[in-house]
């Protein structure tokens, strides 16, 4: 079962997290079908959002994560809520591109350049939004130059995906590591060192690391300590009520067009590919309400 692990260190001048993302990831290859750089690309990003998502305080927050980009990939967007439910979809599910060297999926070449957008509804008036350019399109460092410049955050995120050659999905997973304003110069060298020095989250999770070990792996030295777990899961919370309502957003006239048609609607949704039939009966009774 997939779970995330929060902690602090150093007399709480580090904040940490860590994540087993493995099945998560897994089930949205299995819903999008995604060729494996974009199994990587959208399993780095759901990591990523189980992680920041846990950061939120409220039952109803909810965060968004969209990457717009102009290589083959086009871009990825995910949701996060705070009990470790994250979503997402891929632009386009399958791309082909050369690996990079010794083999590695080329997540970076696949997106190219664009914007990480990143919006947090923590049920003010208006949701918070900030946006920065893609630094490299590996998303952890993209992620980390978010913290950094639009938080004041300093932080450091690693993600990883390892595909099997049946492309299925070996590994998923992640760390953040942030740095709280009263961080000494001692820590912050210690990290530096530490994450200089360390492998791929992936090797870790190949060595059979657990994300409480691969935490105190980079926080030795610092007296981590472990503070909360949570499970993580891929969850939509579509239905065929929440079409009907999507569907009442269209003008008079194109449902009209739809009914015209004589034929059931097949909508589908964006996050989790489930297809719902909505009869000619049911778009009569939203012309109706109107």
């Amino acid at each position: 079962m997939d779970y995330l692990i929060r902690g602090t260190a150093a007399n709480l001048m580090v904040r940490a997290f860590a994540v087993d993302a493995t099945e998560t990831v897994e089930e949205a290859r299995r819903r999008h079908d995604t060729s494996p750089v974009i199994t990587a690309a959208l399993g780095r990003l759901l990591a990523a959002g189980a992680m920041m998502g846990s950061a939120m305080k409220g039952e109803d927050d909810l965060l968004t994560l969209v990457i717009r980009s102009d290589g083959p990939a086009k871009g990825l967007t995910v949701t996060a809520n705070s009990k470790g439910e994250v979503k997402g979809y891929p632009q386009v599910p399958q791309v082909e591109i050369p690996l990079k060297a010794k083999g590695k999926l080329d997540v970076g070449g696949a997106l190219g350049p664009g914007t990480l957008t990143i919006i947090m509804d923590l049920g003010l008036k208006e949701p918070y939004s900030g946006q920065i350019e893609l630094q490299t399109g590996e998303i952890g460092d993209d992620i980390a130059y978010y913290y950094t410049k639009s938080e004041q955050t300093p932080s450091a995120v690693g993600l990883g995906v390892m595909v099997e050659k049946d492309l299925s999905v070996k590994h998923a997973g992640g760390f953040m590591i942030q740095l709280m304003p009263d961080a000494t110069e001692d820590v912050i060298s210690v990290l530096e060192t530490k994450l200089a020095k360390m492998p791929p989250i992936t090797t870790l999770m190949e060595e059979g690391k657990t994300p409480e070990e691969i935490l105190m792996y980079i926080l030795e030295g610092l007296d981590p300590e472990i503070t909360d777990k949570a499970p993580v899961c891929f969850r939509c919370n579509c239905s065929h009520d929440r079409m009907l309502q999507a569907l009442a957003t269209l003008k008079k006239s194109d449902i009209q067009e739809l009914i015209d048609e004589g034929e059931d609607l097949e909508v589908v949704c964006h996050f989790c590919n489930t297809k719902y039939a909505i009869g000619i009966d049911e778009l009569k009774e939203q012309l109706q309400e109107r």
